[in-house]
């Protein structure tokens, strides 16, 4: 093992000491020696760049504990911006969003599906959109998209709906704009959107399952993404639940997918649209209300799973399923608990997310971000 150089520490240390802002609406450079083990005097040099890249601010004073009170430093939420993209919706959102997750300004067209040149320029076209905006510095672009994504090469292996197949994305879009680029599965920056910015920030291990016309789930371990080997953990939809089950479009039949989604219980109640089947629910259709039951019965049995490999106390659901509610929520919660390992069920907590289709973007925002803080530093590019 190479031993790291001085500049390689140095980014390092830089990087743990600006993480460590982040996590932190104010806080000091004692108390950031202090939890980050650096020497105050390391600190101190490292904020002192911080302080001149514009990045970090000083915001007052704190508290005195019995000498000088401590000068209090702060992110500067609009120093810097980048662009978050959700492709995983019935249209595509692209958002500019400060670092401290505020979204600043979006544009959304509808989704072209099955053209995989078309949805490109589109996909182009709405970030050349935001780029003439008067957001600036934009130091990266971030892209939530579904299907099977192998981010380290930022390339979509396959992407049924957009018909994209070992699509290198992230370096089309990176030659076209001269930013950096990441992209991630859809659930997966989901995952991460609930985790920085939801109600989770005292955790440190979540599992996000996004249940819309596919079924994903993004898991966090010890703050960060777990992604396997090949980029694609979480990928429940296509386990098979029911063998005996409806054909799934990935060839197989039962899939989870085609039993627990929004997509299969559009298609199972012989509606038009989610709309539609709420409608029906909120009308007390028995034969709708069936359908979402075992619809919640057989996520619940998938989420029992990954209670025994995972044992993560906190497991949110998001997307359209979310819209029935309670009563959906607790077929869910029943079925976990019947099917999974009771003493590890009982400390685990099943909640709706609080971001909506957002989580997506600011979660794939994010990613480039943490991932790499050196987007953040504008001299070095």
């Amino acid at each position: 093992m190479e031993k790291a150089t001085h500049q390689q520490t140095k980014v390092h240390n830089r990087n743990l000491v600006l993480k460590t802002i982040f996590e932190h609406d104010s806080i000091s450079r004692a108390e950031i020696a202090r939890k980050t083990q650096l020497t105050r005097a390391t600190v101190s040099e490292l904020v002192n760049e911080l302080l001149a890249e514009g990045i970090v601010e000083e915001v007052g004073t704190g508290a005195s504990i019995g000498g000088k009170s401590p000068i209090l430093l702060s992110l500067v939420p609009d120093s810097r911006f980048l662009i978050g993209v959700n492709l995983a919706q019935d249209h595509f959102i692209a958002s500019v969003v400060n670092l401290r997750g505020d979204i600043k300004e979006t544009i959304q067209v509808p989704a072209l599906r099955h053209n995989p040149e078309e949805a490109l320029a589109l996909v182009m076209n709405l970030l050349e959109r935001l780029l003439a905006k008067n957001w600036r510095p934009i130091v990266g672009i971030g892209i939530g998209a579904p299907g099977l994504i192998h981010t380290r090469q930022g390339i979509v292996l396959r992407a049924v709906n957009l018909d994209w197949e070992n699509f290198p994305l992230a370096h089309l879009l990176e030659e076209r704009f001269h930013l950096p680029v990441s992209i991630l599965n859809d659930s997966q920056a989901t995952a991460i959107g609930e985790f920085v910015y939801g109600k989770h920030a005292s955790r440190s291990n979540l599992v996000v399952v996004n249940i819309r016309h596919g079924i994903g789930a993004g898991i966090l371990i010890n703050g960060r993404l777990f992604q396997g080997d090949g980029s694609a953990a979480g990928e429940i939809g296509h386990v098979v639940v029911r063998p005996e089950g409806d054909m799934c479009r990935c060839g197989k039949r039962g899939c989870l997918e085609t039993i627990a989604s929004a997509g299969a219980v559009i298609r199972r109640s012989g509606v038009s649209s989610l709309s539609e089947a709420l409608e029906r629910w909120g009308d007390g259709d028995p034969a709708l209300q069936s359908i979402v039951a075992e619809a919640g019965n057989a996520l619940g049995e998938a989420l029992a799973h990954l209670v025994g490999a995972l044992n993560i106390h906190c497991i949110v659901l998001t997307g359209e399923m979310t819209r029935f509610g309670e009563t959906w929520l607790d077929n869910v919660r029943q079925s976990m608990q019947k099917a999974a390992f009771h003493p590890l069920v009982q400390d685990t907590c099943l909640e709706i997310g609080s971001l909506d289709y957002r989580a997506c973007i600011l979660g794939a925002a994010a990613f480039m971000v943490l991932e790499n803080y050196d987007v953040l530093f504008l001299q070095e590019h």
